[in-house]
């Protein structure tokens, strides 16, 4: 069956915030994330797959040629499948053994990507987005996670209200006036790792839920790193 006038114009409609936001949906690409996808408690409203896709899908599966996925896809070198999935709502897990990744309106969809897929390769499960955060639906956020945003849970909230209500949490703030992170101990357990903003570093408004600031040291010249190689750096820090 071929990609009817209809469906093209549904699914690259998603491709746009408003009509994700409008029809609860978003979308899935390349044979990695989409069996990620179909692996998760994610529900699947449809794939639309090359005849050289090597999955399987029970539900509605249209089989289209190169072109067509090309004509929907959101990537430069479109892969075999593009699937098409519903939102969830998601809440944190009750499991503070690790810490939770808390992100001051991070805009760069591969950043939050990036952050999202780090986290999970450390086994942090928790991440709090602030309300000014790129959205995690963005077809570019979900193709830098390579999947793991199919595990964890990613809520976005108030960080403000969310300190206020978790008090017993140690958070740590990346400030460059923060102590070396190499010679710190490390709270683990029910513990906040606080990042900021590409370039302009954590609100100031969030300065007193900090209880400790950090810092990587520079031993270059580099004005700076990018935040989600920070992030990586002291989730490992915080893991070691």
């Amino acid at each position: 069956m071929s990609l009817s006038n209809q469906q093209k114009k549904f699914v690259k409609s998603l491709q746009l915030k408003k009509n994700r936001i409008k029809y609860n949906l978003f979308l899935v690409e390349g044979e990695k994330i989409v069996e990620e996808l179909l692996n998760s408690d994610f529900e699947v409203i449809g794939v639309f797959a090359t005849k050289d896709w090597n999955g399987s899908f029970i539900g509605s599966l249209t089989e289209v040629s190169e072109q067509e996925l090309a004509s929907i896809s959101t990537l430069k070198t479109p892969n075999n499948v593009l699937a098409v999935a519903k939102q969830k709502q998601q809440q944190l897990s009750n499991n503070f053994s690790k810490p939770i990744i808390a992100l001051d309106t991070i805009q760069d969809p591969g950043n939050l990507g990036t952050i999202i897929r780090t986290a999970d390769w450390f086994g942090m499960n928790n991440i709090v987005c602030s309300e000014s955060c790129v959205e995690i639906y963005n077809p570019k956020v979900v193709q830098a996670t390579m999947g793991s945003i199919f595990r964890l849970n990613i809520v976005f909230t108030s960080l403000v209200d969310f300190f206020k209500e978790n008090e017993h949490l140690q958070v740590y703030g990346a400030l460059l006036d923060g102590k070396n992170c190499f010679t710190t101990t490390l709270r683990v357990d029910n513990s906040v790792l606080l990042m900021g903003n590409e370039s302009v570093g954590i609100n100031p408004k969030l300065f007193p839920y900090i209880h400790e600031k950090i810092a990587i040291p520079k031993f270059g010249h580099a004005e700076s790193l990018n935040v989600a190689i920070a992030t990586s750096i002291l989730c490992a820090e915080f893991v070691k």
